[in-house]
């Protein structure tokens, strides 16, 4: 695939990946962009079919991922997520970096393709900060929760695993970790920009 390295950014839900992201979105609009996921689960209030996600059937979803589709697919909590080849290419034919916000099992996927991304694990303090965090959101029942809870724990274990990630950055003041992502990603940012800058 040509055009700037990918970013593959995973972690568990309520570890910080969405304020963090949006903070590097609002610094270097120009630089990067989301490859919107497929799943089948139903939208959130305020999501937007196509900006959000690409909201489609179980039927939809596995042609596609029986096609050869997708780089990644996964099930979560009893809802398909995958990520296209296309959405990937459509980021990287901009010149943008493309973000893909991804599980565990989505890491172990991509390391199987040559799509050749940096890898960031985005962790949270402690499993206790963890949970603080999902209940504080108020969007889970218990049954959800907990198994949001036993997921993260397996995401992290999974973090320590010997080059599983190439940046490991723990969320826990939110300005540190977002100077530790910046600087994770310099490197591809000034690229992008100075192809911008000549083009």
């Amino acid at each position: 695939m040509a055009g700037p390295r990918p970013v593959v950014l995973s972690g568990p839900s309520g570890a910080g990946k969405s304020t963090l992201l949006k903070k590097l979105m609002k610094e270097y609009d120009s630089v990067f962009g989301f490859s919107v996921s497929h799943t089948t689960r139903n939208p959130r209030p305020g999501e937007e079919n196509g900006r959000d996600y690409h909201y489609v059937t179980r039927e939809v979803m596995q042609a596609g991922i029986d096609n050869g589709d997708f780089i990644e697919n996964a099930e979560f909590s009893g809802n398909m997520y995958g990520t296209s080849k296309a959405a990937v290419q459509d980021v990287q034919a901009k010149n943008l970096i493309c973000i893909l916000d991804i599980d565990m099992q989505g890491v172990r996927n991509i390391k199987r393709t040559d799509l050749n991304p940096i890898y960031i694990s985005i962790q949270p303090p402690s499993l206790e900060v963890l949970e603080k965090r999902l209940r504080d959101r108020k969007t889970e029942s218990e049954e959800s929760l907990q198994r949001r809870l036993h997921a993260a724990k397996v995401e992290m274990e999974f973090s320590k695993e010997p080059g599983a990630f190439d940046v490991i950055i723990v969320n826990d003041v939110l300005e540190d970790s977002y100077g530790q992502l910046r600087n994770a990603l310099l490197e591809e940012i000034n690229k992008v920009k100075k192809i911008n800058m000549s083009s």
